[in-house]
């Protein structure tokens, strides 16, 4: 079935990677479904996408379970900041944590993942911009961090993921986020989203994390569409 913002999307990534000298399909497409139920989200399933991510552990929990039993193959990311106190719930529903940024979530996550039996890939945020409200390690501790969550916690560091600050050019934030990762011996880069994905990919994107241009607007109030 074809869904014409995820073939949008899809094309603009292949497109964004043969200009780069890449091969698209070293891209991968997480498909943003925070603020969407079910009934915007199935189509985009029935157009082949099965990556999606989701900001809020509470959310996830209430519309996923009952969409992976439809599609048993999909596979769900967490890009949203992650409290404590929904560790267990994370680890048991996602496949991937995008946003570890300091040792008390990094220790909570190799202690459920013990505790659950379940190894899930996990990457370290960096605040590229500095930003006060925002999450993720500064870039000047990422070294740091990384080995500590490495050697101290065991956790299965992949890669980094940014998420430059809106009213600043992204380049110099995707160039410091790939120098870092290539210093740390990490392959892949969650970086990009629907109005700077090509940028991105040009520099190294491994992961881009594309939301309104596949579902359109975000419902009013931020709100799950019905089922």
């Amino acid at each position: 079935m074809v869904h014409e913002g995820l073939d949008s999307a899809r094309q603009g990534i292949r497109l964004a990677a043969l200009a780069a000298g890449r091969d698209p399909g070293s891209v991968t497409l997480i498909a943003v479904s925070k603020t969407f139920g079910p009934a915007e989200i199935r189509p985009v399933i029935a157009g082949g996408q099965r990556i999606f991510g989701e900001n809020r552990v509470q959310e996830a929990k209430a519309k996923w379970p009952e969409l992976r039993l439809a599609t048993p193959d999909l596979e769900l990311h967490l890009i949203g900041p992650l409290q404590s106190n929904k560790v267990a719930e994370a680890v048991s529903l996602f496949d991937v944590i995008h946003t570890v940024d300091r040792p008390k979530i990094a220790g909570a996550i190799a202690t459920e993942m013990r505790r659950q039996d379940r190894r899930i890939d996990v990457f370290v945020q960096v605040n590229t911009g500095g930003e006060p409200q925002k999450a993720g390690v500064d870039p000047a501790g990422a070294d740091f961090f990384l080995r500590q969550c490495r050697e101290e916690f065991g956790l299965p560091i992949v890669g980094l993921m940014c998420i430059p600050p809106f009213d600043q050019d992204p380049l110099p934030h995707f160039g410091q986020l790939r120098e870092i990762a290539q210093r740390n011996g990490l392959t892949k880069l969650s970086m990009g989203m629907s109005g700077d994905y090509a940028t991105a990919i040009s520099c190294g994107a491994t992961h881009v994390r594309i939301g309104s241009a596949i579902f359109g607007h975000r419902p009013v109030g931020g709100r799950p569409g019905p089922r």
